[in-house]
């Protein structure tokens, strides 16, 4: 039962809920938490704030407070990776990463989540690259009180599959790299690729395992693959000769080498040129020239979910369409963008 009570007959009951306080860009916060005896001094402040008078609940046993709820809500919703603490903050409870690793939201159970409109679940974006202690999603009960049967339809919508919100942790990757092409293998221009890949590799926590070079020639190409899987590499990733000129063959080298699965072309630029397969059930890549020139391309998109386990195939490729467009912005903020997203 709710019940308004102006604030001058409030002292001595408790609040049911926090009064937040807002000062311009400076503050905003809890200026009388949850549980708060109202003292008489605390009326002039009160009334300062807009509350010229104060709820009190009695709530029955059909019904439940908000912060009761924000913790339900928030242990059905979390998955493996997936960090909160039980104290509510104005009804909210936020829920980090606890490990670094590739955020994965279930969009449809969220989806159905929010459409019970007392709810509400905001997540960051799917297949986002996070770190330990990110915050990656939040939920509340959006009154103050609500009927125990909504927050039990909430709980259920949300455990009634794969996980709403969690991390996966990435695989630790030897990585085998081919780097293709007559221009590198007979010196006539420096590679950077493999700088490049040596980079995004650490940051993701995998290395090089072995480096090789080959001509613009389908059977070196093959042998070079093969060779690397030989020498343990669990990821083969190929560099250059992706396009439609005759002489760039490293897909038919790939194909050569025993590769299957092979899915071509992806609607990301850039990085349309893009092929994901697998050889003897370890996945390969063979990255375009672009992945050289530019600091995020397709394969930033691709290569934590392949260090996550997922099987790329068409249709997971084709899915990147709707946010495969890089800005190319002066100043990359990726994955804080919309690429990929």
């Amino acid at each position: 039962m709710r019940q308004s009570v102006p604030v001058e007959k409030a002292v001595g009951m408790v609040l049911p809920h926090d009064i937040t306080e807002i000062v311009g860009d400076e503050k905003k916060g809890a200026a009388f938490k949850k549980g708060h005896i109202i003292r008489p001094e605390d009326v002039a402040y009160l009334k300062r704030l807009g509350k010229d008078n104060i709820f009190v609940l009695s709530l029955d046993a059909s019904e439940i407070h908000e912060n009761e709820a924000a913790v339900i809500l928030a242990r059905a919703l979390s998955g493996r990776g997936i960090e909160y603490t039980n104290s509510p903050v104005e009804g909210k409870i936020a829920m980090q990463a606890g490990l670094d690793g590739l955020l994965r939201i279930n969009k449809k159970s969220l989806l159905q989540f929010n459409m019970l409109g007392e709810v509400m679940c905001a997540t960051l974006h799917d297949n986002t690259p996070v770190k330990k202690g990110e915050t990656v999603a939040a939920t509340r009960l959006i009154p103050l009180i609500t009927e125990r049967t909504l927050i039990a339809l909430a709980e259920k919508i949300a455990m009634s599959g794969a996980p709403v919100v969690e991390v996966l942790a990435l695989k630790k990757a030897k990585i085998g790299l081919v780097i293709t092409g007559n221009e590198v293998f007979y010196g006539r221009i420096q590679d950077r690729f493999e700088e490049v890949l040596r980079a995004k590799a650490k940051t993701l926590g995998s290395e090089i395992l072995l480096v090789r070079f080959a001509p613009d020639d389908k059977q070196i190409i093959a042998s070079e693959i093969q060779y690397c899987a030989q020498q343990g590499a669990d990821l083969i990733v190929t560099s250059g000769g992706m396009s439609v000129d005759p002489d760039d063959v490293t897909k038919e080298g790939i194909l050569l080498a025993g590769a299957r699965d092979v899915v071509y072309g992806t609607p990301v630029l850039p990085g349309a040129m893009f092929l994901s397969g697998t050889i003897d059930n370890r996945p390969v890549l063979g990255i375009p020239a672009c992945g050289m020139f530019h600091k995020i391309t397709v394969l930033d998109l691709i290569l934590p979910r392949i260090l996550c386990g997922e099987k790329i195939g068409r249709r997971e490729l084709a899915e990147l369409g709707h946010g495969g467009l890089c800005r190319n912005c002066q100043t990359c903020r990726y994955p804080i963008c919309n690429f990929g997203k």
